[in-house]
């Protein structure tokens, strides 16, 4: 199949994404986590930069690699064996075949498959891995990469198998795999052969050179991917938490001096000041004077603490991730400038790894943290004179109705096993591959697990939502003179929009399901919080 030129990748039909929305430019300059969220998110397509420097480079790269190969050099994973396997001679004749035989191989992921966002988020961060000009690959290799994503050409790609190191090898053949024509792809909402997909657009199945199929595979996209829709929800989930203990103070009563910025100016994390200072801004107006309690219990007082290691946690999670989804992370680095190839471990997910394990910590703190508010709500000895478990029913029918009770105890559960999956992946080195891979990072796994947590948490989120403006709407019952300032009242009724009052006992999983899914996109308090973080 000939070349086309860089400048055609993505021109063609974008099937699913918006085709209006600026396109994102992959190749000579750096790619930001929101600029991976939008591809994955279907919100931007992707277009190869149109620098002649970064281009020429491209090519350089792999015409370079051609020479080396043809001056009779050896180079790991081209003409020799892959892992443990590079001391065997691959003869020149078997070199074009290599490719296709590691991603056969390795076609034994399994598990549930990654989702559509999930699957994009891999490629961006794969495409743009390549796209820094160290890996030897063709400009035709990114730019189908660049088709898959434009054209929702989506790679089943299991998500168990990854040990982190040597890379993401086995859920990155499936891309590999899609390229070449094989396996199954996800294309115009059915299950498809890739062949027949790139027939249909009009193109070729890539034939890989010799180096494109350990390039496309030995590195660390999937948990990076991951790790960038991880960053995406952890940053939303923090505001949202922010917001839910604002609005917890006015259902319980409680005190909005708890929030003074003066208490963040002497104890100056970062983090925490930024949390105190949007529950302050939401509680703006109210009356500090005390109600029923001079200090307000931790959950409430204290919530800013919890919030702000988060928060703090996020500078440095975006640090890690963003420098790992701007490297070049394959084995062997091809550097043509210098006409050398370099043999070394950048494969390693060791602080995608790092950053997940301690994100997930972060992030079921957060759980914890709104699990113990919705307790003191629906607890008639702790909500400061609310009905029991927040019912909204008259009295002559209260004693069959139960409110939120049984929500308080689902919350409980997710946020129990959200506990659960705090423990490290990284620690849990594994050596496999006949001890050549004998020290790995589990980085993927870290991902994965941080996402769970993360899916757990947004349950206990959104249950905690329709409780709190549930309590808030029974205070105001109660008093109706009871001061809500602004932004709790609008952001009330938003949520009152999809789930009315609870005056009588229903089932409120449809709910509680609609809301979870707005909070992991991200969308539920648009406009919210835009912290440096953000």
């Amino acid at each position: 199949m000939a070349e086309h030129d860089l400048s055609e990748a993505g021109t063609n039909t974008q099937a699913g994404v918006n085709r209006h929305a600026a396109a994102v430019v992959i190749g000579a300059r750096k790619l930001t986590i929101e600029e991976v969220v939008a591809i994955a998110r279907q919100r931007a397509p992707v277009a190869l930069s149109a620098d002649p420097a970064w281009r020429a480079r491209i090519q350089r790269g792999a015409e370079f690699l051609r020479r080396h190969l043809a001056a009779g050099a050896t180079v790991y994973g081209v003409n020799t064996g892959y892992g443990d396997a590079c001391v065997v001679d691959v003869p020149m004749e078997l070199v074009e075949a290599l490719p296709l035989q590691l991603m056969r191989y390795h076609g034994c992921g399994m598990g549930q498959y990654l989702d559509d966002a999930q699957t994009l988020a891999v490629i961006a961060a794969r495409l743009n891995s390549l796209a820094y000009g160290f890996s030897g690959v063709r400009p035709v290799l990114l730019e189908r990469l660049a088709d898959l994503i434009n054209h929702r050409v989506l790679p089943r790609i299991p998500a168990e198998g990854s040990v982190g190191a040597s890379g993401d090898l086995t859920p990155l053949s499936y891309v590999a795999a899609a390229l070449a024509g094989e396996r199954d792809v996800q294309f115009d909402g059915a299950l498809r052969d890739a062949r027949d997909v790139w027939t249909e657009l009009g193109l070729a199945p890539l034939t890989l050179a010799p180096k494109e199929g350990l390039a496309l595979m030995n590195g660390t996209a999937v948990m990076t991917g991951l790790a960038c829709l991880a960053f995406a929800r952890a940053n939303h989930l923090t505001r949202l938490v922010a917001r839910l203990t604002a609005l917890s103070t006015v259902a319980l009563d409680g005190r909005a001096a708890h929030f003074d910025a003066t208490l963040f100016e002497v104890k100056p994390h970062a983090g925490q000041a930024e949390a105190a200072a949007w529950i302050r801004d939401d509680l703006r107006g109210r009356d500090d004077t005390p109600g029923h309690r001079l200090q307000d219990r931790y959950s409430i007082r204290c919530a800013p603490h919890v919030i702000g290691v988060a928060r703090d946690a996020l500078t440095w999670v975006r640090r890690d991730v963003e420098n790992e989804l701007n490297s070049a992370n394959d084995n062997p680095l091809i550097d043509p400038d210098n006409g050398r190839v370099l043999h070394g471990g950048n494969f390693y997910g060791g602080h995608i790894a790092f950053a997940m394990d301690a994100l997930k910590v972060a992030i079921a703190n957060l759980a914890d943290l709104m699990d113990r508010q919705l307790a003191l709500l629906v607890d008639v000895n702790f909500n400061n004179g609310l009905p029991r478990n927040l019912s909204g029913a008259e009295a002559a029918r209260a004693a069959i109705n139960h409110g939120f009770k049984a929500v308080q105890i689902s919350s409980s559960a997710w946020t129990a096993e959200a506990l659960k999956n705090t423990m490290p992946a990284s620690v849990f080195s594994r050596s496999t591959e006949s001890h050549n891979q004998d020290k790995v990072s589990m980085g993927t796994i870290a991902a994965r697990d941080c996402l769970r947590v993360l899916e757990l948490t947004e349950q206990v989120a959104a249950a905690h939502t329709l409780a709190t403006v549930q309590a808030a709407r029974l205070r105001l019952r109660t008093d109706g003179t009871t001061p809500v300032p602004a932004p709790l009242r609008r952001f009330i009724d938003e949520v009152g929009a999809v789930s009315p009052f609870v005056a009588e006992d229903r089932a409120l999983e449809s709910e509680l399901r609609a809301l979870t899914a707005r909070i992991a996109a991200g969308d539920l308090l648009d406009g919210y919080g835009q912290g440096a973080n953000a």
